[in-house]
């Protein structure tokens, strides 16, 4: 098994009818956004609102990611839940429906042990013919997971079959102990909206898996870097980390928010509804920073590729 699994891949966020069922259309439009920028894929993961959607709509999402893509690029589907069983079933239909890869959070409700995790991610790499992405959404949703376990993984079952997205901090020294400790041969991938993206291309990253509403920024921005091109990167890179940063603050909510707020504003979605309930909503202030550090992003992409609907 060989990993074709690079580049830019980011999470789409599922856009909703007033019903708050998923909108077909708007969702077409929006992975077809993702290509026009130059991404290489695409997913679903915890700002897809996954956890908010019944198993029937995270297959559905799953099946229409696939064919939407229409052969464009990768199509990583999300499949952790709360049980072993769930997490297989959700993988073993990636396959069927035709998808590049899995990746998977551990369960959120309980701590577990690292005997009952190991059983969980190892049944999910036996189970499901796919590579295997192992996220550690930690940073907002769920709790760490050691450098050590990762390592374990690659060392059972292969760097090409298992891949890692580390979102626990601090997130570059642990990218550098997991590459250390893998001699070079993890497949690790930056996530947490970009925030660390230059200094984690730094350290030996395979990918990015940022939100969508700042994707032609981060195409740029990963562009830049892989050119040796380093005051440009860092002029695109300041503004990303700055609105970043406003997500951060609320956690996985902040994230839907603000990033939905920024789709609707750049005309990808005609809404910013998000599943109920939810813990935080913007706030007029945060949303006029928002928009002035915007400002900034669209300067400093002045005169590279873009394309806006």
């Amino acid at each position: 098994m060989t990993s074709s699994i690079q580049g830019v891949l980011p999470v789409l966020h599922t856009p909703l009818c007033d019903d708050e069922s998923i909108d077909v259309d708007i969702l077409q439009q929006e992975i077809d956004w993702i290509y026009a920028v130059g991404a290489d894929g695409v997913c679903s993961a915890m700002v897809s609102e996954v956890l908010r959607l019944s198993p029937t709509e995270r297959c559905e999402l799953a099946e229409m990611m696939v064919s939407m893509t229409a052969g464009r690029g990768t199509v990583i589907a999300s499949v952790g839940a709360e049980t072993t069983r769930q997490a297989i079933q959700y993988g073993e239909h990636a396959k069927r429906c035709g998808c590049s890869a899995i990746m998977a959070i551990p369960p959120i409700s309980v701590a577990l042990p690292e005997a009952a995790m190991w059983d969980y991610f190892s049944q999910l790499a036996r189970r499901v013919d796919l590579p295997l992405i192992v996220q550690d959404a930690s940073s907002y949703v769920g709790r760490a997971i050691s450098t050590s376990f990762f390592a374990r993984l690659v060392a059972e079952f292969g760097a090409a079959k298992i891949l890692f997205k580390p979102e626990a901090s601090p997130i570059g020294p642990n990218l550098s102990d997991l590459r250390d400790q893998t001699g070079g041969k993890a497949q690790i991938f930056d996530g947490s909206g970009g925030i660390l993206l230059i200094d984690c291309y730094r350290r030996g990253i395979q990918g990015t898996m940022p939100g969508v509403d700042l994707l032609d920024g981060i195409v740029a921005l990963w562009r830049a870097l892989q050119q040796g091109d380093d005051a440009l990167a860092y002029r695109i890179y300041f503004p990303i980390c700055a609105i970043v940063a406003l997500q951060l603050q609320a956690g996985l909510d902040g994230f839907l928010a603000i990033e939905k707020y920024i789709l609707q504003k750049r005309g990808v979605f005609p809404s910013v509804r998000r599943r109920t309930p939810y813990a935080w909503e913007l706030d007029r202030e945060t949303a006029q920073e928002i928009d002035r550090l915007l400002v900034h992003l669209e300067d400093a992409l002045k005169g590279q590729p873009a394309l806006k609907l």
